[in-house]
């Protein structure tokens, strides 16, 4: 069977801090009440995407990775991590403030909990006016008073804290402390993995009652103190090219300002191609096929197929994804 474009089933997840943007803003209409992330792609265990379109309709990503191999993947992937898919990628809906938290690194996550770590970046796709997000250390901390200020919740004081608009771009490498502020729909990029240490959750209380578990000791091992003096990824964005906003070992992220038409070759990367809808409406076409591509939406284009991807937009703004 040749291979295609595909689109995936968003997987929903309703939080504490979730509210309705997915639905009302992302056209996510079987979006619940209070839904925090729609994962678009991932291949995390119990939480596997299953295609939705064409002859591959209702197989999974796992199946796919496992049956194409380095056709889907691409041969630079395969290299790298065999037939496991390397990204997971949601939409994000902060209505009210997420934690304080920080993600391990691939040695950490390795040994702990026998998984990736997780690098990840955040792209806004739409701010209310005053939201922030906050990245890193904005002044000197160490692990001997690390402890306290948790406790006492100043952690807070010691953050780098951003108001944002729609196209700013955060990269978060594994270590870096952060939290997303109430008010912010967010597009996020990151190794395949769930692992998250809590460092600090406003003493919130869960379904359960209880104050929401605080991961302050494992957290410890993982958090990088470096302070940063501007956590914001800079880039200037230009119609019609694909302008690189964020470039790690472990994904890099073009921002695509698309109006008219333009032809993409992305057969010298080796690697599948993703693209999030971050802005308006577009139209991709690749292997004899096309498929619409709203606000909202995510399409992977499997590595056999990146030799020609044409996109067309009246307007529309896109994340250009590969390893």
């Amino acid at each position: 069977m040749n291979l295609y474009p595909l689109k995936f089933r968003p997987i929903f997840k309703q939080t504490i801090w979730g509210g309705n943007k997915l639905r009302d803003y992302l056209h996510k209409t079987l979006a619940p009440e209070n839904t925090g992330e729609s994962w678009e792609l991932s291949a995390v265990k119990g939480n596997v995407s299953v295609a939705k379109n064409g002859p591959l309709a209702g197989k999974d990503l796992d199946f796919l990775c496992k049956h194409f191999g380095p056709e889907l993947l691409g041969e630079k992937v395969c290299a790298r991590t065999g037939n496991d898919f390397p990204l997971l990628f949601k939409f994000i809906d902060a209505a009210k403030d997420l934690s304080v938290q920080v993600h391990p690194n691939d040695e950490l996550a390795r040994s702990r909990h026998n998984s990736f770590g997780k690098t990840e970046m955040w792209y806004v796709l739409q701010a209310d006016k005053g939201a922030r997000l906050m990245s890193g250390f904005s002044e000197e901390t160490d692990k001997a008073e690390y402890p306290e200020l948790v406790q006492s919740g100043e952690i807070i004081d010691r953050l780098g804290s951003y108001e944002v608009t729609a196209g700013d771009c955060f990269f978060i490498p594994a270590g870096r402390i952060h939290a997303i502020g109430a008010g912010l729909v967010v597009a996020e990029v990151q190794q395949t993995s769930d692992i998250t240490y809590r460092i600090y959750d406003y003493h919130r209380k869960g379904p359960d009652g209880k104050e929401r578990q605080l991961h302050t000791d494992l957290a410890l091992d993982a958090v990088d103190f470096t302070v940063q003096s501007d956590a914001r990824t800079h880039y200037i964005a230009r119609l019609n090219q694909a302008v690189t906003a964020v470039q790690c070992p472990f994904f890099t992220v073009n921002v695509l300002e698309l109006q008219g038409t333009v032809q993409r070759n992305l057969q010298e990367q080796k690697s599948f191609v993703v693209y999030m809808c971050a802005k308006g409406q577009a139209e991709l076409e690749c292997a004899g096929h096309k498929l619409p591509l709203q606000t909202g939406e995510t399409i992977l284009v499997p590595a056999r197929c990146a030799d020609s991807i044409l996109l067309q937009a009246q307007q529309a703004k896109l994340l250009e994804v590969y390893i």
